[in-house]
């Protein structure tokens, strides 16, 4: 019965990402001869230009703060926590960290530490409003973390001018830059290197899988986002739980944009990408919430992006990459779900035939049974 039980487990984890690619597929496909292009060549075109060498780099340079980004938003989702504010999380603290690690001019290996320690404590912070006014005034985390998104740019804009916490380099007004032995390290990969900061990124899987899947606060955040009522009766805190998941939320989206900071730019200045933590909301979906499926979701949306740029100069609309990243999130939603429903129509209809196996079993077996009867 175990065995059974694995294969059938299995088959609903492995059914459920198939269809949902082979819907995201044929909903391209259609897509694209509705407006006149050959689907197979622009599968052709992503395909060939997606496997060079500097393209993989690419691809992985830019999953990293995508993955973060997913990670962070994933916290709240396990709790029904919907953090849309990681956006600006992650700009703050990539201001406020730029700021300090441009105004000390420490070892790298203790620099390196204070940058990441700051972007970390002031994404905390900025997360941790929202889940305060959660906790004791019940405000919806939506409206809090859209509206701080909001202050924190204004925040921002405030004090990156000159004369205040920024200068003007050309049209590039920027904070100081950090020095050199700040910067982290890279691989030494070619065409192009691989961002050191992978590893902050390995790091934060680890200890999200770990966290939420292996400790009683994590089994504590998952029983709040099942029911409310239900966990507080077993005597955990909902309101400590929903304070430190928005604290811990916004720690991860502090490190979001730490490989631009180390290991492209070196400032906060306003070409600094922005949301970030928007694309991380659908990164987490279509990752379901697993670290290695939103690997996964963020090295696939690189290569989107990537082989997109590609198509353009094939002569494809350059839409067409926006309605194939929006058609793969609403396909592994919809599949999930439907696998999902699939899955417990199929345990109740097991349950009920062992409840009338039993049923029958016991008729046979009662008082009345004319074997028992004659005996």
């Amino acid at each position: 019965m175990r065995d059974r039980d694995r294969r059938e487990r299995l088959l609903l984890g492995l059914s459920a990402p198939l269809l949902a690619i082979v819907t995201a597929l044929a909903i391209t496909s259609a897509v694209l001869a509705m407006t006149g292009d050959n689907p197979f060549r622009a599968f052709q075109v992503m395909a060939d230009y997606g496997s060079k060498s500097d393209s993989q780099v690419w691809i992985i340079n830019k999953a990293i703060p995508y993955y973060l980004a997913a990670a962070a938003v994933a916290i709240g989702f396990r709790m029904n926590l919907f953090n849309i504010g990681v956006d600006g999380q992650y700009r703050v603290a990539a201001f406020f960290a730029a700021v300090v690690g441009g105004a000390l001019s420490l070892p790298g290996f203790v620099q390196i530490p204070v940058i990441l320690l700051t972007a970390m404590v002031c994404g905390a912070i900025w997360a941790g409003i929202a889940g305060y006014l959660k906790a004791t005034r019940g405000v919806s985390e939506v409206i809090t973390t859209i509206m701080l998104n909001f202050i924190g740019g204004s925040l921002i804009a405030y004090f990156l001018q000159e004369g205040r916490l920024a200068e003007r380099d050309e049209n590039i007004i920027h904070t100081t830059d950090i020095p050199d032995s700040s910067w982290f390290f890279e691989f030494p990969t070619t065409p192009h290197p691989v961002h050191g900061s992978i590893l902050i990124a390995v790091a934060v899987g680890i200890a999200y899988w770990f966290v939420l899947g292996r400790t009683r606060f994590g089994f504590d955040l998952r029983a709040v986002g099942r029911s409310e009522p239900a966990a507080e009766a077993s005597g955990v805190s909902v309101k400590r739980t929903v304070v430190t998941a928005m604290l811990l939320s916004g720690a991860v989206a502090g490190l979001v944009g730490m490989p631009t900071l180390l290991n492209e730019s070196g400032n906060y200045g306003n070409d600094f990408p922005e949301g970030i933590g928007f694309t991380g909301i659908a990164i987490a979906l279509l990752g379901r919430n697993h670290p290695i499926g939103m690997g996964l979701a963020a090295l696939l949306w690189g290569f989107l992006e990537r082989t997109g740029t590609q198509l353009e100069f094939e002569g494809f609309d350059q839409e067409i990459v926006g309605v194939m990243q929006g058609v793969i999130v609403l396909s592994v939603v919809v599949a999930y779900e439907l696998v999902r429903r699939w899955g417990i129509k199929r345990q109740q209809r097991q349950v009920g035939e062992q409840l009338a196996a039993r049923a029958a079993g016991d008729g046979r077996n009662g008082p009345n049974d004319p074997a028992e009867v004659s005996a």
